[in-house]
């Protein structure tokens, strides 16, 4: 019985050590993790932002999905992920004003243009709305991803002719033509965000 309560007590023994053991090495993992939080709250202090929203169907339609905004450098980078869409191309924009309440959207008004310039494709000489991003593609499956960057957005800087806060995602049933004024005869409003905020 002694042997069997010594067996027991070494046991005990070697399993508290090799947990005192495990903890210690955990310890710089953990120095390691909170160095990273650090970093990247630093990166944030920089001047770094990022939102992302949800998009909600509108239209009696199906399409959702989400949009994220990043600020670095002076640049603000789009990046959205869709799906319920019909396959081929669709306009994308952003509208003036965050309110999603009505059922077809048209709650968000007309493309932001603080610029007050015609509707057109991004970039072109005769002009162009800040909110013309344009047209991306939906798969066979509905699903589709844009990726868009511009210096000529900010995010809460506070400038009227760039700041991006306060406006409304749209995705359009069809495509932006990018001449018909004043907003390229793209369709139906079919999802739309909140709030950028």
């Amino acid at each position: 019985m002694k042997k069997v309560n010594i067996l027991l007590l070494g046991l005990l023994l070697a399993s508290g050590y090799s947990c005192k053991e495990a903890k210690k090495d955990a310890e710089p993992a953990a120095e390691e993790m909170d160095a990273a939080t650090h970093e990247g709250m630093e990166d944030m202090a920089m001047g770094g932002k990022t939102l992302t929203l949800t998009m909600e169907p509108r239209s009696e339609s199906t399409v959702a999905g989400t949009v994220t905004f990043s600020e670095k450098d002076g640049k603000v980078t789009l990046h959205g992920m869709f799906s319920g869409l019909t396959p081929g191309e669709h306009a994308i924009h952003l509208h003036e004003s965050a309110d999603c309440s009505a059922a077809d959207a048209t709650s968000t008004g007309g493309h932001w243009n603080p610029t007050s310039e015609p509707h057109g494709k991004w970039g072109a000489e005769a002009g162009y709305h800040k909110g013309d991003i344009g047209n991306f593609t939906a798969d066979a499956s509905g699903k589709a991803v844009i990726h868009f960057e511009t210096d000529q957005w900010c995010i809460g800087c506070g400038d009227p002719g760039k700041d991006i806060l306060g406006k409304a995602v749209i995705v359009h049933q069809g495509t932006d033509d990018f001449t018909s004024q004043p907003s390229g005869a793209a369709g139906a409003r079919i999802s739309c965000t909140g709030v950028i905020e």
